[in-house]
């Protein structure tokens, strides 16, 4: 039994991804609205996508940049890597949980609002891997 488990830690460790992220949770912003903003990231260079969101006027680009640069010094502090040689190899937004909100309407009747959250996750690599 423990050679199996041995042998299943080694297989997952061996297939684990080393590319340095970063991740930012239960953001109050709707996924929706950050995906817009991730899609003009997405494949770019860390200078030209910081370059991006710092001009962008679109809502959640700050916690954007935010987790860019935390990312970027992940990959500088953990991975010893190069800051020029590091660019947006995958970024995406998954939903987080709903805040459940009602609107009171007539004749005692309630809509459901949901206040959404989202999970914000950043992926760099090297140009030259």
């Amino acid at each position: 039994m423990a050679s199996n488990m041995n042998r299943k830690l080694a297989r997952l460790e061996d297939s684990k991804d080393r590319r340095p992220y970063a991740r930012a949770k239960y953001l109050r912003i709707s996924p929706y609205k950050i995906r817009t903003v991730l899609d003009l990231i997405r494949g770019k260079s860390v200078e030209e996508a910081e370059a991006i969101l710092t001009y962008c006027n679109k809502g959640g680009s700050a916690e954007v940049k935010k987790v860019l640069l935390s990312a970027c010094a992940n990959a500088e502090h953990n991975n010893s890597m190069d800051r020029t040689d590091l660019y947006v190899a995958e970024c995406f937004a998954d939903g987080g949980p709903e805040l459940k909100r009602i609107q009171p309407v007539s004749k005692g009747r309630a809509h459901a609002i949901l206040k959404r959250t989202c999970h914000v996750t950043v992926i760099l690599d090297a140009k030259g891997m």
